[in-house]
């Protein structure tokens, strides 16, 4: 049963979650299937390339965020998904040993036109690392349950 319903998402409310570590194992085995590009696979090579060292993939970063949020409050939310990702900003590498939150801003909410039952909730979710520094912006529209309504 839902905790969260579009009414709990006030525009202007930031909330952080997490930590989750970051290790040198994952971000080669992440990359290894997913990104293999050298920069993510070697330290010589992550060295060598503009991001100064061994770093994770971007999209590594995307799925890190993902399970932090959903470990935060997705998995009590009555969320119907998302109609896609609006943007995605990398900003700093993430390395080994990096420890890494989320900061979850409300940028607005407004009640769906064809389906009163819905919500949209706009979201910034910002990953920090441990010395609070913005790794990644994500701005997302979500869809979360109206308490109470009655679906069509």
């Amino acid at each position: 049963m839902p905790k969260l319903y579009f009414e709990d998402f006030v525009t202007g409310n930031v909330t952080e979650y997490g930590s989750r570590p970051v290790t040198r194992e994952e971000i080669i085995a992440f990359a290894a299937e997913f990104d293999p590009q050298p920069m993510h696979l070697d330290e010589e090579a992550g060295r060598a390339s503009m991001l100064g060292g061994l770093a994770a993939s971007g999209w590594h970063t995307c799925v890190l965020l993902m399970r932090i949020i959903y470990d935060g409050f997705l998995f009590e939310a009555a969320s119907m998904g998302s109609p896609g990702v609006d943007e995605v900003r990398w900003l700093a590498p993430v390395r080994p040993g990096d420890v890494l939150t989320v900061r979850r801003t409300v940028m607005e909410t407004r009640v769906s036109k064809s389906r009163p039952d819905v919500g949209f909730v706009n979201l910034l979710l910002e990953a920090l690392n441990q010395t609070g520094r913005t790794v990644m912006t994500l701005t997302t529209p979500m869809m979360i349950a109206r308490r109470g309504a009655k679906t069509p």
